[in-house]
């Protein structure tokens, strides 16, 4: 008897050591739910959508606007659907008369979701940058302005390397020229464990939209930055659209976009051979794409421009959008 007391005291301090480590989701996102479900959810593919193929993937594409001024590419990261651009980052291109595009990279939204993947036929980067292309041809558009975050950055910079016809101008955001780079520090200790157990509280069942929700913003939390806010019921409306209106999250992608990136390797060797005119955004407080990242392959690209934020996370906070958009629009007029 004893030693199921003793079993049970030792499951209980594992449990509330987890829940002290891990992320904490604000004390109204029952609440928060709640008032999300008991309304209409806000239109967030507010564009055209269409489909094209890569070989025989198929890639779905949304555009908003009319290409007045050009159109821009938005290239979301790891595991995200185009819905992680909200519309209070594209808008401001859309008001200076940009078209803009999105993508659901393959695996992730309403793009074919490899069923058949294997590491051992596992595509990369580049297979995902000619996937951009395809949606380009598609859209009969040969030239366009590139926005890349994260993952999306690499693959904007592949874009810009293998196809620098077609890159107007590239933005790389949040991202890195080698990922893998054995020289740069890599996470913290301290920041692995607390995505581990992190997922281990909120990610434990997944059975109920409900749950999905909050493991979502969980994640989101996971990347903060400063103290800065966050949109807490904009992010929970664009995971529950992503759960009951279209092919909801692909738990299987982790390994997939993993490997794309290290199959990639190392771009600082073409980066210094770049023409295409490009800007570097990077948060000094990145907790998942370190600031060193930025610190080594920014500088080995022709004529860089730069923008570094103090606390910034590995995201786009409503707080430091305004700075960032501007900045990226500035950029875009000194090449129009």
């Amino acid at each position: 008897m004893i030693y199921i007391l003793i079993t049970v005291l030792l499951l209980l301090f594992v449990l509330f050591w987890v829940a002290q480590k891990s992320i904490r989701l604000p004390l109204n996102v029952d609440e928060l739910i709640a008032e999300i479900e008991s309304e209409a959810l806000p239109e967030l593919l507010p564009g055209t959508k269409g489909f094209t193929k890569n070989g025989e993937v198929n890639i779905c594409y949304e555009t908003i606007g009319k290409a007045t001024h050009g159109s821009i590419l938005l290239l979301n990261g790891h595991s995200q659907t185009m819905l992680g651009f909200p519309p209070r980052f594209y808008q401001p291109f859309l008001n200076a008369g940009y078209q803009v595009i999105r993508i659901d990279n393959r695996g992730t939204g309403e793009s074919d979701w490899l069923k058949n993947w294997t590491k051992k036929a596992a595509y990369s980067l580049e297979d995902m940058a000619q996937d951009t292309i395809a949606v380009l041809d598609a859209l009969q558009i040969e030239k366009v302005h590139v926005i890349g975050y994260s993952m999306g950055g690499m693959i904007g910079q592949r874009l810009a390397i293998n196809y620098p016809s077609r890159v107007q101008t590239l933005i790389s955001a949040m991202s890195s020229g080698y990922y893998e780079d054995p020289a740069l520090t890599g996470l913290s200790k301290k920041f692995v464990v607390k995505i581990a157990l992190t997922y281990l509280t909120y990610a434990i069942n997944l059975k109920t939209k409900e749950a999905k929700a909050k493991l979502h913003l969980a994640a989101n939390y996971l990347l903060k930055g400063g103290e800065y806010k966050f949109d807490n019921k904009g992010i929970l409306q664009r995971a529950f659209y992503e759960i009951t209106k279209r092919k909801g999250y692909n738990m299987r992608i982790e390994p997939q976009h993993t490997k794309a990136i290290q199959l990639s390797g190392s771009r600082y060797e073409e980066l210094k051979e770049l023409k295409t005119p490009t800007l570097v955004i990077h948060g000094k407080s990145d907790p998942l794409v370190l600031f060193e990242n930025a610190e080594k392959y920014a500088p080995l690209i022709p004529n860089v421009k730069t923008l570094y934020i103090d606390d910034l996370g590995h995201h786009f906070p409503e707080k430091y959008t305004p700075e960032i958009t501007t900045t990226i629009l500035n950029h875009l007029k000194t090449i129009n």
